[in-house]
């Protein structure tokens, strides 16, 4: 529930307030995230390389 609220607020930030808003709230947002991962057994290493893997692969999901 809280990455989710946090979500929407980094969302709201990037659309209507500052860019230092926007940093906040996705610190808050990571720290969540961060905080959910460990909850979960998730390591953020696991993540990044997920995001590697994705990165090698031509895009193919919509608004990729």
């Amino acid at each position: 529930q809280k990455v989710g609220e946090e979500a929407v607020e980094a969302a709201i930030a990037a659309l209507v307030e500052t860019p230092e808003r926007l940093v906040s709230e996705s610190a808050d947002l990571l720290y969540h995230l961060l905080v959910l991962w460990a909850a979960q057994g998730v390591r953020p290493e696991q993540v990044w390389a997920e995001l590697q893997q994705r990165a090698a692969q031509p895009a193919t999901r919509e608004g990729v």
